[in-house]
């Protein structure tokens, strides 16, 4: 072909990337593997094939690493946390900078590597994903010589457990490490079965540079090490990004250890075009989404709404851009789609397609033939879907998109809205007025306008729903490897002491039964039946309606009703706590005299008691319109908004100690950010926060924001912590109580908080008072905003 045939046809020959220094480095190790324990690597054991999924050739053997290995490496990891934590932030900020330097000098070998192991286009491993792993560690630099500075009385965790997919083997392995080292932690690492060698190439750069021995740890095998790590008594925090399915049962395992956690998991991510976008632009945005890395991404823009008057002429070019995707072997950068990472991805992905079409959808894929050796699959698209469709549902984790139509902006909002994940979004338009409503709108963490696929190490990525908890990257992400100084002295909280029970129907003459409170009305309970209220001395002071399943079921919805006060503005939250604290301090001799009946407390206790609860109010009150978000920039063309957003609905299970301060600690917090609240209180002591239900109907608070519901503690937690309208539960409780709680959250991941069967001084202000709280009441979404012509 001449140089006239080529201007014309414009068609690309093959540009191989070379992989000579790749082989030479595998040669250097015998093609064989052992761990890196300690600041060295181990010698093989028994060991695994890691092959290029390219073309199906074996690349290297890699260790199975045994329980030994495992305490080897904890055991490293632990020791090595004192000298770390003892170095100052700019002395590990120079080995994150030493880190950053030494990707950068070998990026080629890392970007050719990645692609032998993975199956990624070079073009997106030299392009993406090499200078993210650099730009994360040298941006942590900056967070380690500045910690103290931002993160005042915090600590690192100690030895964090990590585990990452094989999708994006080294960036996720550089989101994991870099803020774990800046914080002072050290970390025993996991990279994917299939996907280790980048990992091991890291770890040879760790040892050149001389960072200290065991403050890196890598062991490599497949899903039982990983669980083992999560699992493992030596490990005081985790981290884990992969599968929802996987991420619950680490959540479940780790219930009740008192690890902190964080989830990066699935999504089923809306692309949203409407009539007045770019076409062209958005076509190219959604190949960006669906086909980057084959579609085995996370945050995969897998689900296209596009604008019923477009929808037709938005197919057909999507449809004429897909017959010129070119699929084939992953080292020639003229490739646009690489190989899947292995035949049982592609069984998976194959299956899904078949349950699509036997559901009634529509399957286009372009001509053409693919690889006759590899992992190859054509890009895909389905049209004429239902939202119920297993595709239209399912993570399907390949090159597979599934389109459907709109007609109105809500309703572009409500299927976006329509799934069980909640990680990222896109949305396409000209009226950047339309597209920043929707956006605050749409249940994900990550929002991109008129864009797709954007990250850096400036702005945290993370989902909401069964996307998993947690952030990684920006301040939010390092705040996931640090944890208040005060947590770690918390004494174990004392056993409550039952009261004595009254004798049946013991009156004085007068009944006094508090009903519940649900959607802003005192209501009685389902179940017909009371529960006596006594004090120390077992003497009858009123009884309480007793809460059963039904009881929560209704505050439940009536909560969920009550979501607008979220988008209510925060002066007027601000205002409606004023007017509760102010009410309650019409009241406080009444509310002491209450609590001093029902605790015992001294008349000076319980007079204290009330005033700090007002001046709690008043404290989250002021908070309300002043714990908000930030603006980032990244090095893109683009304004990052990190939105604080309410939760949802939060259920909560109040301290048995201090009935009315305690609850109101925990509830003023929750309101003040935008969420309504199902709070069982105290089940001893109740009457405080039932006398409260005037309070609030004195104080303009909206119904259902609150709502109240009495009786036992652990049933009727239970019901609430399993309710798939219950988006988080906090419980403060002993370390039993606790557990149940973090182990029952899994069905839909809600985010938990418990005291950890500690005692928590619910008068300290620096606790209380402050952000604490407040950030566990909300999560951060960031809207990426491209500007500039």
């Amino acid at each position: 072909m001449n140089i006239p045939e080529i201007f014309k046809n414009l068609e690309y020959g093959p540009a191989p990337e070379g992989d000579e220094q790749a082989v030479a480095w595998l040669d250097s190790h015998a093609r064989k593997f052992g761990s890196f324990i300690d600041g060295d690597f181990t010698k093989p054991g028994k060991t695994f094939a890691t092959n290029n999924p390219a073309n199906g050739k074996e690349l290297a053997q890699i260790t199975q690493s045994t329980k030994a290995d495992l305490d080897r490496a904890v055991k490293a990891a632990r020791k090595a946390t004192g000298p770390w934590q003892a170095l100052s932030g700019f002395e590990r900020a120079k080995f994150l900078y030493a880190i950053a330097r030494q990707v950068q000098k070998h990026a080629r070998l890392f970007a050719v590597l990645e692609t032998m192991d993975n199956g990624k286009p070079i073009r997106e491993s030299r392009d993406v994903d090499v200078p993210l792993v650099a730009r994360h560690f040298y941006h942590h630099a900056g967070w380690a010589q500045h910690i103290e500075r931002e993160f005042p009385d915090h600590q690192p965790y100690g030895v964090c457990g990590q585990v990452i997919p094989w999708n994006f083997p080294l960036l996720m392995m550089a989101w994991k490490i870099a803020p774990a080292l800046a914080a002072g932690n050290t970390v025993v690492l996991k990279p994917a079965e299939l996907t280790s060698l980048t990992a091991l190439l890291f770890a040879e750069i760790c040892r050149e540079i001389g960072l200290p021995a065991g403050v890196v740890n890598i062991v490599t095998g497949n899903g039982e090490v990983g669980a083992a790590i999560m699992e493992h008594e030596g490990i005081d925090k985790v981290a884990f990004t992969g599968s929802t399915g996987v991420g619950k049962a680490i959540r479940k395992a780790t219930a009740g250890s008192g690890k902190g956690i964080s989830l990066e998991l699935g999504g089923k991510s809306p692309f949203i075009v409407f009539e007045d976008a770019d076409i062209d632009s958005a076509v190219e945005g959604l190949v960006d989404a669906i086909w980057f890395n084959q579609g085995q991404v996370c945050c995969a823009g897998s689900r296209l709404l596009v604008q019923e008057s477009i929808e037709k002429r938005f197919i057909k070019k999507l449809k004429a851009r897909m017959a010129k995707l070119r699929v084939g072997d992953p080292l020639d950068k003229a490739i646009d789609i690489g190989a899947m990472i292995a035949p049982i991805q592609i069984e998976r992905v194959t299956e899904l397609m078949k349950k699509g079409e036997a559901e009634g959808a529509i399957k286009y894929q372009p001509d053409g033939e693919l690889p006759a050796d590899g992992c190859y699959m054509k890009p895909t698209l389905f049209t004429n879907v239902s939202p119920a469709n297993t595709i239209a549902s399912e993570e399907v984790f390949g090159p597979v998109l599934v389109s459907m139509s709109f007609r109105t902006p809500d309703e572009a909002v409500a299927l976006a809205n329509n799934s069980r994940y909640g990680l990222a979004a896109s949305i396409w338009s000209e009226n950047i007025n339309l597209a920043l409503d929707i956006a605050p709108r749409i249940q994900s963490g990550i929002v991109w306008i008129n864009s797709t696929n954007q990250f850096d190490a400036a702005c945290g990525f993370g989902g909401y729903k069964e996307s998993g908890f947690g952030r990684e990257g920006g301040k939010e992400g390092m705040s996931a490897y640090l944890r208040p100084t005060w947590e770690t002295k918390l004494k174990a909280l004392p056993a409550t002491p039952k009261p004595a029970a009254p004798k049946l129907f013991e009156t004085d003459g007068i009944d006094r039964t508090a009903k519940l409170y649900i959607g802003g009305k005192q209501t009685r309970p389902d179940g017909g039946y009371a529960r006596p209220i006594t004090g120390p001395d077992g003497k009858l002071i009123a009884e309480v309606g007793e809460g059963n399943r039904k009881d929560i079921r209704n505050a439940v919805e009536a909560a969920r009703g009550a979501l607008g006060w979220g988008s209510k503005t925060a002066h007027l939250r601000s205002q409606i706590l004023y007017y509760m604290g102010e009410n309650l301090d019409y009241r406080k001799s009444e509310f002491a005299d209450r609590i001093r009946a029902m605790t015992g407390v001294s008349a000076a206790a319980a007079k204290k008691e009330v005033d700090q609860s007002i001046e709690r109010l008043f404290a989250f009150a002021g908070w309300a319109d002043k714990y908000d978000g930030a603006v980032h920039n990244p090095p893109t063309r683009s304004m990052v908004v990190a939105m604080v957003e309410p939760i949802g609905v939060i259920g909560i299970t109040a301290p048995d100690e201090a009935p009315l301060l305690g609850a109101i600690s925990l509830l003023a917090p929750a309101i003040a950010m935008g969420n309504t609240t199902v709070l069982v209180p105290s089940e001893h002591a109740p009457l405080a926060m039932t006398d409260f239900y005037q309070v609030m109907d004195t104080s303009d608070l909206p119904g259902g924001v609150v709502n109240i519901v009495t009786g036992e503690k652990d049933s009727l937690t239970k019901t609430l912590v399993e309710h798939d309208g219950v988006d988080a539960h906090f419980y403060a409780g002993d370390a039993a109580g606790g557990k149940l709680v973090e182990q029952m959250s899994i069905h839909n991941l809600k985010q938990t908080w418990t005291n950890k069967g500690k005692a928590i001084d619910w008068t300290d202000k620096a606790i209380c008072e402050g952000d604490y709280f407040l950030a566990r009441t909300t999560q951060v979404k960031n809207v990426w905003v491209p500007y500039g012509a």
